[in-house]
């Protein structure tokens, strides 16, 4: 799991992003909220931590300006404040979850455990981008016509229309789509994303999935 942790304080800083990448995560981390709008407009996450009080940018700016270009990667915001204003401005901003500081390290590495269980954040039964409309449910794919995807497909259509215009590595396609299978491999990120490109063609439609063999991959409309 990709996580993006923006905090300002450099020591605790130090510690969650040791704690996380000891526990088999990859973490970028930042100081700022402009830092986070950089990195999350070429990069795609699985779930990014924000504190609030930030220089440059505050994380709830940040979290505005993520969900007003369409960014839905989950977020759990840091706060010092405890009151229950701030935690509804926090929510209402578009956040998925907070915690008070101080937090136990163990509470935050549960909530991440508990969301690589999820599988809900690119399971939406529809989804839509620019000429197309993607029924996972029924692993549908519509443009000026219609054609049915795989599964492996239609998980990652899924995980490209999310993560649109930004780069992802194969292997990001290869664990988001083939989690827990030892036998897949690039090879059958290659092979769904030209079947992919083919079914796009078929249906007439305008969106392109850029990108030579072995990544990275990019979906554009």
């Amino acid at each position: 799991m990709k996580i993006l942790l923006a905090e300002d304080e450099a020591q605790l800083a130090r510690v969650l992003t040791m704690a996380m990448t000891t526990s088999g995560y990859q973490v970028d981390a930042v100081d700022n909220g402009q830092k986070v709008l950089d990195l999350a407009a070429a990069n795609a996450y699985d779930v990014m931590i924000l504190d609030i009080m930030m220089p440059v940018k505050s994380g709830l700016d940040a979290l505005r300006e993520l969900r007003d270009r369409g960014d839905r990667t989950y977020v759990i915001m840091l706060t010092a404040m405890a009151e229950e204003d701030d935690r509804v401005t926090g929510l209402d901003a578009g956040a998925d979850d907070y915690l008070t500081k101080p937090f136990s390290l163990k509470e935050l590495l549960a909530r991440l455990r508990s969301l690589e269980r999820r599988t809900t954040s690119y399971d939406d039964q529809e989804l839509a981008f620019a000429d197309l409309r993607l029924d996972s449910g029924e692993q549908v794919l519509e443009s000026h016509n219609s054609i049915s995807l795989s599964r492996e497909e239609t998980r990652m259509l899924q995980y490209l229309i999310h993560n649109a215009g930004k780069e992802l590595a194969a292997a990001d396609l290869l664990q988001r789509v083939w989690a827990g299978d030892q036998d897949a491999d690039e090879e059958d990120v290659w092979i769904n994303i030209s079947y992919l490109r083919h079914k796009l063609q078929s249906i007439q439609s305008a969106v392109e999935i850029v990108g030579e063999k072995g990544g990275p991959y990019l979906l554009k409309g």
